[in-house]
């Protein structure tokens, strides 16, 4: 006896047709958030974006705990500052630094990410901006700085530690196996030899030289040069000092920072709209993360021989 069809019931079809119908209906929500999204843009002008760069300049950042608050890393820092390309409301971009400087190569990852950005961008300097924090600043198009602000010590520091008196005095003795001369060299169990003080000078020298070219590069002309090679002993300046040699371009505050900003993108505003840029990291954090904690007990020390910085 043939088998008769089995046809789909009405509810079979009113699932299928529905289902169609709510990915139809998500989808045009979707679609209308993004044209809402581009019309308010549109209707509200361009932004500056503002992205603060404080404290000292790492490359390991330190999530938000019960022990510490969130201190981005430049790697953090840097993702920021490409994503911003993508942003159409974005006019230009006011980087607010407050800081003393830090690693060489973690002030080099923002500084690249900075240079890249390919939107008007302006420094301002409210309290210092020394050594790395001026570094990145050399990446943008006009820098602002308060009168009084700390600028300049543009300059490397390597820091060793030598213990080796302390121990002669405690009697104790470190004994190290090793496979070539240099191999220990910044050991603090030892005093340094003149060969090794002269290799590491010529690390320091070179360091020094990348930071000189990107200032000269970034200034260009605007530099004063014979006031310039003066402050290469690294010493700190003011605001007023830097403006007379050249290190930045104007004196003000914040307002005028942002003002410089619009300018530079064609925000004809009284009051140019402020996106303020919040800095988020990949890392695990939580009320409970230890990470902060074991790194406020070990110091920051540990097991690292040698320190360079731009500091």
């Amino acid at each position: 006896m043939p088998t008769k069809p089995v046809l789909p019931s009405k509810n079979d079809n009113w699932i299928k047709y529905g289902g169609a119908l709510l990915l139809f209906g998500v989808f045009a929500i979707f679609i209308a958030i993004l044209v809402f999204s581009a019309i308010s843009n549109s209707l509200m002008g361009k932004c500056v974006a503002v992205v603060n760069i404080d404290g000292e300049i790492t490359t390991a950042s330190s999530p938000q705990s019960l022990f510490s608050s969130f201190s981005p890393g430049s790697e953090d820092i840097a993702r920021t500052v490409e994503e911003l390309n993508s942003r159409d409301d974005v006019g230009a971009v006011l980087f607010v630094i407050n800081s003393p400087g830090g690693g060489v190569v973690a002030t080099r990852e923002i500084y690249d990410a900075v240079k890249e950005l390919d939107k008007p961008k302006v420094s301002y300097f409210r309290e210092m901006a020394a050594s790395g924090g001026y570094y990145v600043a050399t990446a943008t198009d006009y820098i602002v700085s308060e009168p009084l602000a700390l600028t300049g010590s543009i300059g490397v520091r390597m820091t060793l530690n030598d213990l080796s008196g302390l121990l002669d005095k405690i009697g104790v003795n470190f004994t190290e196996i090793k496979s070539g001369e240099q191999k220990d060299m910044g050991s603090p169990y030892r005093p340094m030899t003149a060969e090794e003080r002269q290799v590491l000078q010529t690390l320091v020298d070179e360091i020094f030289e990348d930071f000189k070219s990107a200032v000269v590069s970034g200034r260009g002309e605007k530099l004063d040069m014979a006031k310039f090679n003066k402050i290469l002993d690294a010493r700190v300046v003011s605001g007023k000092q830097a403006k007379e040699i050249g290190l930045v371009d104007e004196l003000g505050n914040k307002g005028d920072a942002i003002m410089a900003a619009a300018r530079l993108a064609n925000i004809t505003d009284e009051n140019p709209r402020i996106c303020q840029i919040q800095i988020s990291s990949s890392a695990s954090s939580g009320l409970f993360d230890t990470s902060a904690l074991i790194q406020a007990i070990k110091g920051g020390t540990g097991g690292t021989k040698v320190s360079v910085k731009y500091e």
